[in-house]
């Protein structure tokens, strides 16, 4: 094994469970006695423990494991007042009520129409001011004229 393997950290997954309110309390009994023992100890480091302690469980020992934790229904839990909400409402659901209820009359409302909105421009100052000014290609100055080839004689530039 070589040192960068060594120095690898593990990929970290998060995850979200429901889990009973005694056997939270027992997840913090089990802080409270490794702090006694002079050790600190996190939540996920205790279910890690666990779980190093059922992989290394015979078969037997892992079926009664797991045949002591009682199935839960998955998901978040319900708040108290959303089940008081329902339980208030389970009667009535389902039953026709013996008079209808009467609805108000729908009641269309015109909406007024706006007229446009226009912007007034402010009124230029001075015409020749916004007037982009002319190019102009005469100032240019005139390329340089070609220097003489090595070869030519003076006579020769002195004809072109």
């Amino acid at each position: 094994m070589s040192t960068e393997e060594k120095a690898r950290k593990p990929k970290l997954v998060r995850d979200s469970f429901t889990i009973p309110k005694s056997e939270y309390a027992a997840i913090e009994a089990l802080k409270t006695r490794a702090i006694a023992q002079g050790t600190s100890v996190k939540k996920s480091e205790l279910l890690r423990a666990g779980l190093m302690l059922l992989v290394k469980a015979d078969e037997a020992a892992f079926k009664a494991a797991i045949a002591a934790v009682p199935s839960l229904k998955t998901g978040r839990p319900v708040a108290e007042k959303t089940q008081a909400v329902k339980a208030a409402i389970a009667p009535t659901v389902g039953k026709a009520s013996a008079a209808p209820v009467a609805r108000r009359p729908s009641v269309k409302k015109e909406t007024p129409v706006k007229a446009p909105v226009t912007t007034a421009k402010a009124p230029a100052a001075n015409k020749t001011a916004q007037v982009a000014p002319a190019r102009k290609a005469a100032t240019r100055k005139a390329a340089p004229a070609k220097a003489a080839s090595p070869a030519a004689t003076p006579a020769d530039t002195a004809a072109a």
